[in-house]
């Protein structure tokens, strides 16, 4: 472990035990191809807001955990940037490769890089480091060359959050268990928790802020389509009948809806800038 960071070896080993990759990457997974034309695209207020700070530009190595189906490292591959990702979920990971050919995109997990110890630049990670997953961050350090930049995004708890109806109609439908991993791993959004796992990471907090996560459906199938790509659907998907959960689902964005009938999907969107530190 390097100077400065106090996660333990046993408490890495337990985040990787509840942070099962396999299973996460089988549940974003499920609805490759909706996740990418449809939803995946909810990041780009974010994502400008992180590659304006990292120092995104030309000849820069970066890598993206939890990288989906690659929406990300075409961004910053458009911004000169050499880019490499991973993700758990291999039909996303397919679909990163054929969107960045020349990147390098791996299967895996964010809690054991397959790359060596200062080996980029910059590291981001959209909507892919929430509650427990110090040990990522760490890996994450190591990574890094000195004074590297890391940035990360997450859902906040603010308005406008059209996603918890969602969330909460997935839930009512799914086993029990459920719930409570849910909340676990939106720990992150509390005032202060990003910074302080952030901190015991090896890493100097730079800068929070946020955005407004907007996105948009022409109409109810293709939303739903949309919002039951996301992963936390798979458990309700799997417990209840489909019919019933769209119904559900669909009620609670119906607000979301305009004159025409289209939807805005609007949600609370931060992020945290941070800096390694340590040698």
């Amino acid at each position: 472990m390097m100077a400065g960071m106090t996660i333990d070896t046993e408490t890495a080993k337990e985040e990787q035990r509840v942070h099962d990759w396999r299973e996460a990457g089988e549940a974003w997974g499920h609805s490759a191809n909706n996740w990418a034309t449809l939803y995946e695209h909810y990041a780009i207020d974010v994502m400008i807001a992180i590659f304006c700070r990292v120092g995104m530009a030309d000849g820069v190595d970066v890598l993206d955990m939890a990288c989906g189906s690659g929406l990300a490292l075409r961004h910053a591959g458009a911004m000169g940037a050499t880019v490499s990702g991973i993700d758990a979920a291999e039909t996303l990971i397919e679909i990163a490769r054929d969107r960045n050919p020349e990147a390098d995109v791996r299967l895996g997990s964010m809690f054991a890089l397959p790359w060596r110890d200062e080996s980029f630049d910059v590291v981001t990670s959209i909507n892919g480091v929430w509650g427990g997953c110090e040990a990522a961050l760490v890996e994450a350090h190591r990574v890094l060359r000195p004074a590297g930049m890391l940035g990360i995004s997450f859902w906040g708890t603010g308005t406008p959050n059209d996603l918890r109806g969602c969330f909460k109609a997935f839930a009512r439908h799914s086993p029990e268990e459920h719930f409570g991993s849910m909340k676990r791993l939106n720990d992150i959004a509390a005032p202060g928790v990003a910074e302080t796992m952030l901190t015991e990471s090896g890493f100097e907090v730079m800068e929070r802020g946020e955005r407004v996560s907007v996105i948009e459906w022409p109409d109810p199938e293709l939303a739903w389509r949309a919002v039951s790509s996301v992963g936390p659907a798979v458990p309700a998907l799997r417990h209840t009948e489909e019919a019933v959960v769209k119904q559900a689902v669909l009620e609670a964005i119906d607000h979301c809806r305009d004159d025409r009938g289209a939807y805005r999907f609007q949600n609370d969107h931060h992020f945290v800038i941070a800096r390694k530190v340590g040698q």
